[in-house]
C-alpha cells in the first residue's frame, strides 16, 4: 500500500467516509497535508492509534488550534478512547499552558461531547482530598524524578518555596494523580506538551528522564515527538529530539 492509499484509509478510519473542506480551496497543500500526517507520520513508530490521538488532543490544545482539536476529539471517539481518557489528556495541559487555554480546549471538547450524546459531567476521577494533596502529589513526584525532588525543594529561596509547594500540590497532586489515565501516558503526554510549548527545553530534559523512570523507552520518546512533528514544525520538534539524545545518547 502506498502512501496516498494509507492516508485515505487512516484518514477514513480516523473521520469517517468523505474528504476535508481543504480540497475545495487549497488542494495541493491538503494532499501534502493527508499524504504527511496519515500517510507517513501515522506509520512511525511503535504507538497505537489511542496514544496518537491522546498526544494529537494535546499538542492541539497547546497551540491553541481549536477547529483542529474538535475534529480530532471526534477522532478520538472513533478509534475507541473513552470520554473520560479525552477528557484527562486535556486536564492534563492545565499546569502546562494555563486554565484559560486549557477551558478553551475543554469547550470544544464538551461541544462534541454533546453531539455525541455523552452526558455531562464525565465520572469525576479525582483520588486526592485537600489534605492529602500535598503529600501525594510529592510521592508521584518522587516516583517520576527520584529523591533529586527533594534537594530541589531544599535548595529554594524561602521567598520561591511556595512554587515549589504549588509544584508538587497542583500539579502532581491535583492532576498526576486523577484517574483515567495511567502514570506512564501523563508523563508521555507532558513530554509532549511542553515540547509543542517551546522554550522549555530545561523541562523537556528533566521529562525525558522521568519517562524513563517509569518505563518509556527512547524509541517509545522518538515516536511521540515524530507524531508531533505536523502539529508542532521543525525547530521544536528537533529541539526536543536534541533533548531526548542529550538524555539517552545513542549506542
Amino acid at each position: 500500500m502506498n502512501r496516498v492509499e494509507k492516508s485515505m484509509e487512516k484518514y477514513n478510519q480516523l473521520f469517517g467516509d468523505g474528504v476535508p473542506a481543504t480540497y475545495a480551496t487549497d488542494p495541493d497543500f491538503q494532499d501534502i497535508l493527508s499524504r504527511f500526517i496519515f500517510g507517513e507520520v501515522f506509520c512511525q513508530g511503535n504507538l497505537d492509534d489511542k496514544q496518537r490521538e491522546l498526544i494529537t488532543l494535546v499538542v492541539l490544545t497547546t497551540s491553541q488550534t481549536l477547529p483542529q482539536l474538535k475534529a480530532h476529539v471526534g477522532a478520538a471517539l472513533n478509534v475507541g478512547l473513552t470520554p473520560v481518557e479525552i477528557k484527562e489528556a486535556v486536564y492534563q495541559c492545565a499546569p502546562y499552558i494555563g486554565f484559560p487555554k486549557t477551558l478553551n480546549a475543554i469547550h470544544e471538547v464538551n461541544d462534541v461531547f454533546k453531539t455525541r450524546n455523552i452526558p455531562l459531567p464525565i465520572e469525576s476521577q479525582t483520588t486526592v482530598d485537600e489534605d492529602q494533596r500535598f503529600q501525594k502529589g510529592l510521592a508521584v513526584q518522587v516516583e517520576i524524578f527520584g529523591h533529586v525532588i527533594e534537594k530541589m525543594r531544599e535548595s529554594a529561596p524561602s521567598n520561591q518555596k511556595h512554587i515549589q509547594d504549588y509544584l508538587s500540590s497542583f500539579c502532581f497532586g491535583d492532576f498526576y494523580t486523577r484517574g483515567g489515565l495511567e502514570l506512564k501516558t501523563r508523563e508521555l503526554l507532558t513530554l509532549c506538551i511542553i515540547s509543542a510549548l517551546g522554550g522549555c527545553e530545561s523541562q523537556v530534559k528533566s521529562h525525558v528522564q522521568g519517562n524513563l523512570n517509569v518505563g518509556n523507552d527512547k524509541e517509545t520518546l522518538i515516536s511521540a515527538i515524530t507524531h508531533c512533528l505536523p502539529y508542532m514544525g521543525f525547530p521544536r520538534t528537533l529541539n526536543a529530539l536534541a533533548c531526548i539524545n542529550e538524555i539517552i545518547p545513542e549506542n
